[in-house]
């Protein structure tokens, strides 16, 4: 895997020379075009490597010497959201920050919104991928997206192949037959090989955006906009989205139900991500950026990732993942400054820079397409077989879709009760959803 990680960098150097002129333009003109002297000191904060993004700091400095000194300071993804909290409000925070799109509602008011003089929301949809918009809020931006994490399917390939499975599914569909070739159960029916981790909570560290995925793939909402414009709780609305959320759920939670004929994964089984290394899991859902993670775990695991599955009856393909961005602090005493790095290191090269830097797509609708094979890029044409390993990465970026979380540490243990409630048969899935939905609507009534 550390070779198709490479050839992703490899690919996106190879391809960004033709990143289009219109949206380079606007952030060209937002930032201005006296690019002598500093901005004088910024400092980030993030959970990303600091090697890494300290050392692209420093080349994109040699570019612009606007940049020059401007410092990133990596935190313990652990408590980054406490230490960023109390930093901020005792004086001591970072100028711009790291933040998640799911986290953009819960820490939007430690965010300097840019105004959308600066960056209309138009202009914004144009440049970004659509899973960005949780960073629009009512009066401007609240992060500028720089990278994309989506969710894709990961293989064992060797467990699929020693059950006579030639390639993982295309379509949700076709899992439960696989599902039941793969399983191995022990003869007091304890699970010894399984096929996709689905169904829990506690040993996929994917569940709530898995589970979310469906919901949205089948046609249901999460949360949706009143006819007042507030966002209200939607999984248990009545019509169509409801029968959606309750399929969905039915669905992700059969393959930890002993009843079911497709039972394949359990709480009794490890960590989903270890598993898959250890030869006991065949399939895993999980972020793109964790296939260095997951190749830690077996460095001679014969890792294959693809597109997750579709429903075969829609027209367009839904993924889901997270966008990272950046927000400028409320506190910074560098407001100006810090706006002008910020739109800096989202214009076309300093992303596509970043994203090779971290392996990860960059935000960037140009800086994707570029990515794309291109039958005339020579490199595209000598990489020949690892090319579809960065196809679907970009693609699964493309096709991704959030909802608004207006708090994932409350929302989290809302998706784990509905969840956990309905594997455990302590809930019927209608009364499942139900619970959730209550829990839901009260947290937004609070914001």
């Amino acid at each position: 895997m550390d070779r198709k990680i490479s050839t992703f960098q490899i690919i996106l150097l190879s391809s960004f020379g033709a990143i289009g002129v219109a949206a380079v333009l606007i952030f060209a003109l937002a930032v201005g075009g006296n690019s002598n002297g500093s901005v004088g000191k910024i400092v980030i904060w993030g959970t990303l490597d600091q090697t890494t993004f300290s050392t692209l700091l420093r080349k994109e400095a040699d570019n612009d010497p606007r940049l020059a000194e401007v410092s990133y300071v990596q935190k313990d993804p652990a408590d980054y959201e406490a230490q960023l909290a109390d930093a901020l409000a005792s004086g001591t925070g970072p100028d711009i920050f790291i933040m998640s799109s799911d986290e953009a509602v819960a820490d939007a008011g430690k965010t300097y919104e840019i105004p959308y003089t600066s960056l209309s929301a138009s202009q914004f949809g144009n440049t970004f991928v659509s899973a960005a918009t949780p960073y629009l809020a009512t009066n401007g931006i609240v992060a500028i997206p720089i990278l994309i994490d989506p969710l894709i399917l990961y293989s064992n390939r060797d467990v699929l192949a020693s059950a006579g499975v030639a390639q993982p599914p295309s379509y949700w569909d076709e899992l439960p037959g696989i599902a039941s070739s793969i399983t191995q159960k022990s003869d007091d029916g304890s699970i010894q090989k399984s096929a996709i981790a689905m169904g829990t909570y506690k040993n996929i560290d994917s569940a709530k955006d898995l589970l979310s995925l469906l919901i949205m793939q089948a046609g249901g909402e999460i949360t949706a906009k009143d006819t007042e414009g507030h966002e209200v709780a939607a999984l248990a609305q009545s019509g169509n989205s409801s029968t959606a959320v309750q399929s969905a759920l039915r669905f992700y939670t059969e393959f930890a139900d002993p009843s079911q004929p497709d039972y394949t994964w359990s709480d009794a089984l490890p960590n989903a991500r270890q598993a898959l290394g250890s030869g006991e899991l065949a399939m895993y859902v999980g972020y793109a950026s964790e296939a260095p993670l997951i190749m830690a775990t077996n460095p001679n695991l014969n890792l294959g990732v693809s597109l997750i599955p579709q429903i075969r009856s829609m027209q367009s393909v839904t993924d889901n993942g997270r966008v990272y961005g950046l927000a400028i602090s409320r506190h910074s005493t560098n407001i100006a400054g810090a706006q002008t790095v910020v739109f800096l290191l989202a214009q076309a090269q300093d992303e596509a820079d970043i994203s090779v830097a971290f392996g990860m797509p960059a935000a960037r609708l140009d800086v994707l397409k570029a990515s794309l094979p291109d039958s005339q890029s020579a490199a595209f044409t000598e990489l020949g077989a690892s090319l579809s390993a960065t196809q679907i990465v970009v693609e699964s970026a493309l096709a991704t879709k959030t909802w608004i979380d207006p708090d994932p540490t409350q929302t989290d243990p809302i998706f784990q009760a509905m969840i956990e409630d309905t594997e455990s048969g302590a809930s019927n899935i209608p009364d499942a959803i139900g619970k959730a939905n209550e829990k839901l609507s009260a947290l937004l009534g609070q914001q």
